[in-house]
Order: C-alpha cells, then structure tokens, then sequence
C-alpha cells in the first residue's frame, strides 16, 4: 500500500542527498548576492559623495563668476545713466539678450520682461 513512498525514500537514501544541500546552496546563493548588493551600494555612495565634492567647487566658482559679472553690469549700467554711448550699447544689448542690470534703468522693466509681483 505504501508503495508510492517506498521509492522516493529508497531514492533519498541510495544518494544520501535530502532537502538540506538544495536549501543550503539556496541559502548561500541569497547571502553571497545580498552581499555583492551591499559592496556595490558602498562603491556607489562613495561615487555619489565624490561627485557632490566635485559639485561644490562648481557652484562655488560659479557663484564668484556671478558676483563678479554683477559687478561689472552694475559699474556699466552706472556709466550708461552718466551719458556714456558704448555703454548705454552694452546696456541695451544685454537687456536685450534677458539680462536684468541693478539700477540701470529707472524707467521701467527691460523690453519683454515679466512684470514684477
């Protein structure tokens, strides 16, 4: 009657093998992956915090451009409201182009500018 059992138990004994070796290599197989996941989200977070480093010196050097150009706009607008032609040129084109000038032009917003709030 038991028949059906006998040779799947007879298979389990003759190779010696049961359910520990399959659920054992699945066992490693789940670990050694979880670890290789793990050393790459390390390299990854190290790839990450070099380029935020190498970002910050952008934006700083950026940031001293900007002041720098400022400046520069702020002494032309300046010269543009004494009567200065090449400047008055400069400021035109620059108002043109979209670039908003500190105090350069009591009048009003540049040409094709948003009204302010």
């Amino acid at each position: 009657m038991n028949s059906g059992s006998e040779p799947a138990a007879a298979l389990a004994r003759a190779t010696g093998y049961g359910i520990f070796a399959p659920a054992l290599m699945l066992a490693l197989a789940v670990i050694s992956w979880s670890g290789f996941q793990a050393a790459q989200l390390v390299r990854e977070r190290g790839n990450l915090q070099t380029a935020i480093g190498n970002q910050d010196t952008r934006v700083e050097q950026s940031q001293k451009l900007r002041s720098r150009f400022e400046s520069l706009t702020t002494g032309l607008a300046r010269l543009a409201r004494t009567g200065n032609a090449n400047a008055t040129v400069l400021v035109e084109e620059l108002r043109r182009r979209g670039f908003k000038l500190e105090g350069d032009d009591p009048q009003g917003p540049a040409p094709g500018s948003a009204p302010g709030p």
